[in-house]
């Protein structure tokens, strides 16, 4: 039987409400933690005592050193179907079950599109001209006949591809695997590494985060950019070398860039990019919409009923209960 279970990083203090809503057993205590906690002994503090946890996304990291000093840990909730920064092996050693929720994708592949016009059309500054009295101070960029690129042309790269065809824009494709039957199939043209970075006017980030993409948009492919591109990224922060981005930024090497993610969540208060005009940024807001929460808490509240009947639902460690015994 589930007794207590802790909601990391609920910024809009949202978990304890919506998950009660689609029906967890009323004996389960939920508790809801605000704030980012990044100190591991600070983060074993809060959770002891928890026999489950809820990670939202790849907030927290949950390695083997935080996995052993959590001794009541008997179920770990990851919204999403994998999280990189949870060290499943441990917890598999462990006896814990891990879990994840199903999901939406086109609320992050409608913030990419918020991010591109926001850069090109100069949402943000306009907007902010208006509210002191200016009037017309801007000029913006068109998307028609411009070249998006799009790195990563799955699922998610696919509706922003299908968007892009739709501005009239010409839509050309990359990844380490992508053919050029995949790409057709999804209505872009299948180019080089180097081709994608010096012909696109937009370029978007839909790729997942592994060692081959950790840094993969480095300083030599942002130099390669036009510097009238824009950069978009919704997918994960270390995909791009931030320092080397930065750079990009001050010294105009690229136009600008619109970001959802970054190396470090929340982002500081003093990071550089905060600064920069010529960025548009959003707080990892991709999948932060009514109808994707709604997916997670109701999923959320299934894991642990489910789990606390002896029935496990989602299970993506399928070795723990033999490990536990």
């Amino acid at each position: 039987m589930v007794t207590r279970a802790v909601f990391l990083d609920d910024y809009q203090g949202v978990a304890v409400g919506l998950t009660q809503s689609f029906g967890v057993d009323s004996g389960v205590e939920l508790v809801s933690i605000g704030e980012h906690i990044s100190s591991e002994d600070a983060l074993a503090e809060a959770l002891a005592g928890a026999d489950v946890v809820v990670a939202m996304r790849e907030r927290t990291a949950f390695p083997s050193s935080l996995i052993k000093r959590l001794p009541d840990l008997r179920l770990l909730v990851t919204t999403g179907m994998g999280n990189a920064l949870i060290d499943v092996d441990a917890a598999t050693s462990g006896g814990i079950c891990v879990s994840g929720t199903l999901g939406t994708i086109t609320p992050t592949s409608e913030l990419t599109w918020g991010l591109i016009f926001a850069l090109l059309r100069q949402i943000p500054a306009a907007d902010n001209g208006m509210r002191n009295g200016q009037w017309q101070s801007t000029i913006g960029m068109g998307v028609a006949g411009k070249t998006l690129g799009v790195l990563g042309a799955g699922r998610l790269g696919q509706l922003v591809v299908e968007a892009g065809k739709a501005f009239r824009m010409e839509v050309i494709a990359w990844s380490e695997n992508l053919t050029i039957e995949r790409a057709a199939a999804v209505g872009a043209q299948l180019v080089t590494k180097d081709e994608i970075f010096a012909r696109s006017d937009v370029l978007s980030i839909h790729l997942v985060l592994s060692d081959r993409t950790r840094g993969l948009v480095g300083e030599r492919e942002l130099r390669a950019m036009k510097p009238t591109s824009v950069l978009i990224n919704t997918s994960r922060g270390p995909v791009v070398d931030e320092r080397a981005l930065v750079q990009a930024l001050n010294e105009g090497w690229i136009a600008g860039a619109g970001l959802d993610v970054y190396d470090t969540e929340p982002l500081p208060v003093d990071h550089p990019l905060r600064y920069l005009s010529n960025a548009v940024l959003t707080p990892h807001l991709g999948y932060v919409t009514d109808d994707c929460y709604e997916v997670f808490f109701r999923d959320i509240a299934e894991d642990i009923n489910a789990f606390s009947a002896g029935q496990p639902v989602r299970v993506l460690n399928p070795g723990w209960d033999a490990a536990r015994r």
